[in-house]
């Protein structure tokens, strides 16, 4: 690949506008725009998240795909009609979240963010990863999206869910649970 960027200001975006992959160039406001970047968001939150572990950790290699799989997404979302989200790549999801989940008791109360620094992480990530998408939902009010995009999205913050409840409890650390007001 050559060099896509030569200089990093452009200056075209000075009227409030920013140029699609199309070639089209939409309000920086607008839900395609706050989509971008909200899927962009939560790809920042799983970096931080894995600044977080050791390098030999178990969860790198599947939170590098998943910053792979965001990438793409905000690529998808940036060039209207484009594809790269995929089944597959759902049910690959899926079954890393399957896989995640065996190894967790089942859940009997509510858990609140916390438990160490990378749990509270990949709980913020999540959370974003739930504002990506409804705003992709928002986002499809308008124009048409790829349901791969929106379903993925959606997988995505049940895995960091699971994620989070695992790192809680790694080397013998406790998840958080929420109390009734009159059991706290």
């Amino acid at each position: 690949m050559g060099h896509r960027l030569s200089k990093i200001y452009t200056r075209t975006g000075d009227d409030g506008t920013t140029g699609l992959g199309d070639g089209s160039r939409i309000d920086k406001d607008h839900i395609r725009m706050e989509t971008i970047g909200t899927v962009d968001e939560v790809n920042s939150h799983i970096g931080v998240l894995r600044a977080e572990l050791a390098d030999d950790d178990d969860y790198q290699s599947l939170l590098s795909r998943v910053q792979h799989d965001l990438f793409d997404l905000g690529g998808e979302l940036a060039v209207p009609g484009y594809t790269m989200i995929t089944a597959e790549r759902i049910s690959e999801l899926e079954a890393s979240l399957d896989e995640l989940n065996a190894d967790l008791p089942p859940l009997k109360n509510f858990i609140l963010p916390g438990g160490n620094k990378p749990a509270a992480q990949c709980h913020l990530a999540r959370v974003v990863c739930r504002r990506a998408e409804r705003d992709l939902v928002r986002l499809s009010r308008e124009t048409e999206i790829n349901e791969n995009a929106r379903q993925y999205l959606n997988r995505l913050s049940d895995f960091l869910f699971v994620m989070a409840r695992l790192l809680a409890i790694k080397d013998g650390g406790q998840e958080v649970l929420w109390l009734q007001a009159d059991k706290r």
